[in-house]
């Protein structure tokens, strides 16, 4: 936990895969993982964005992760998590695969970078909150999503109470999502970021949850593995976060295969 970032408060973004409402269902699922180990861990959570799948589960999320250390322990979660189980939704009982995306960057002060985001870099949409609404979210059309034109990238923000204050927090989102890639990918300027996604698709996952035939989580990044899907799934994710920050320290990430 000494990098540069690593004592700052986390963003955490959730993206389900293709997929439609298994995917969506996965999604949920994460998000209910790592909000569970953020309350057993002692570690405090604010819902940014919340927009929740077509019939169940969560198109997309993202919370704000406070404490010392936030970044730190949860940088290695970032990347693609895979499910393979046989799908609730599913009326013939087949085994289905699916795949949510999480992102992982540290909260940056505005001062911490001496680069400004000028008004004709990024558009603005206001847009009606939905989500969990009431203690969570502000059920009005204050919410705000910013896309940064040179970059595609996309924040949104909708738990504070006027649209001011959620075009403030998208600002400071997308800010702190431009430094860490800039820094990421050791460019000279913020221009110099292209942007590019990569698929939320089979391998480029970081981790595999098999629910069947057999149930095991792997980490195909340090080999780590827990047979009891189950308190994975509560939030018993400390053996994971150990292992890739021990993995890292060393220099002995690598690449684990899948079996499935």
């Amino acid at each position: 936990l000494t990098g540069k970032y690593d004592r700052n408060n986390a963003l955490m973004s959730f993206q389900a895969g293709a997929g439609g409402t298994e995917a969506q269902d996965w999604c949920q699922m994460l998000y209910r993982m790592y909000t569970r180990w953020t309350e057993r861990s002692g570690f405090d959570y604010q819902i940014m964005d919340y927009q929740e799948g077509d019939e169940a589960g969560l198109k997309s999320a993202t919370i704000m992760v406070t404490g010392e250390n936030a970044y730190g322990f949860l940088k290695g979660e970032n990347g693609v998590h895979r499910l393979v189980r046989v799908s609730p939704f599913d009326a013939n009982a087949r085994r289905q695969t699916s795949f949510s995306a999480i992102e992982v960057i540290p909260e940056i002060e505005d001062d911490s970078e001496d680069f400004e985001i000028r008004p004709e870099d990024y558009e603005m949409q206001v847009f009606r909150s939905s989500g969990a609404g009431g203690q969570h979210i502000n059920k009005t059309s204050s919410a705000v999503r910013l896309t940064h034109i040179p970059t595609g990238i996309v924040v949104a923000c909708q738990n504070e109470r006027s649209q001011h204050q959620n075009k403030e927090m998208a600002m400071k989102m997308l800010k702190s999502k431009l430094v860490e890639i800039k820094e990421r990918e050791h460019l000279e300027k913020i221009e110099d970021i292209k942007g590019v996604q990569k698929e939320i698709t089979w391998g480029s996952q970081i981790r595999s949850y098999v629910f069947m035939p057999y149930t095991l989580v792997k980490d195909h990044r340090t080999g780590c593995e827990n047979g009891n899907i189950g308190a994975v799934m509560d939030g018993d994710i400390d053996s994971f976060i150990n292992a890739y920050l021990k993995a890292e320290s060393l220099g002995k990430l690598g690449n684990y295969s899948d079996d499935e």
